[in-house]
């Protein structure tokens, strides 16, 4: 069972005013903490998808694993979904766009989503949840009861995602119309998203 992992990185970050994946975090940016929770985590493969300020995160970021840059990121998250589906499928239909081919797509069973501005996403949250993997399985995070990140998408469940994931929503309706597995991590992590600078300090 091989479960990759993927950061969601591709936004402008305008309520934030700078594009989040470049936010310095605890000496290292947002995108860098959020792919080495991944490989903390023990993913095989990691994927970082960018857009907004694409050739600076890569010229600013060190040792950041494959990344796509998704051309829609403007449209929202979905779109940045679906790019990294489809790179991890070899199948560019996912990405409603000519997406690169991908090396050892056919191994990969499940993929766990992070976004880049949850840093207290932990990797003994993410462990716990893709310790369920399977090409069938869609689990969360959970907090409480309460679904949250990360979250993981069997591999059979990523054409249906891919399909629905419009605007900023992402997975969140599949998710809804599906059996989903919730995991509890709220006493290893916080799902807290960074909106805004003052976040970082709460």
């Amino acid at each position: 069972m091989i479960t990759a992992g993927l950061v969601l990185a591709a936004g402008a970050g305008r309520r934030f005013g700078r594009a989040k994946a470049l936010v310095p975090y605890r000496d290292r940016l947002l995108v860098e903490h959020a792919a080495e929770t991944l490989r903390m985590a023990g993913c095989e493969r990691r994927l970082v998808v960018l857009g907004a300020c694409a050739e600076q995160v890569l010229a600013a970021a060190s040792d950041l694993p494959e990344t796509v840059i998704n051309p829609d990121w403007d449209t929202g998250m979905g779109s940045s979904l679906r790019a990294g589906l489809a790179a991890l499928a070899g199948n560019a239909t996912l990405a409603g766009h000519a997406a690169q081919d991908s090396h050892a797509a056919a191994v990969v069973d499940a993929v766990v989503v992070l976004l880049v501005d949850m840093p207290g996403v932990t990797a003994e949250a993410v462990r716990r949840v893709v310790a369920h993997a399977a090409p069938g399985a869609l689990v969360t995070g959970g907090y409480q009861g309460r679904r949250g990140h990360p979250v993981l998408l069997g591999r059979e469940h990523w054409a249906g995602v891919a399909a629905s994931a419009t605007g900023d929503r992402g997975a969140r309706d599949y998710l809804r119309a599906h059996e989903v597995l919730v995991v509890e991590v709220g006493d290893v992590a916080d799902d807290q998203d960074l909106d805004r600078p003052e976040d970082l300090d709460a």
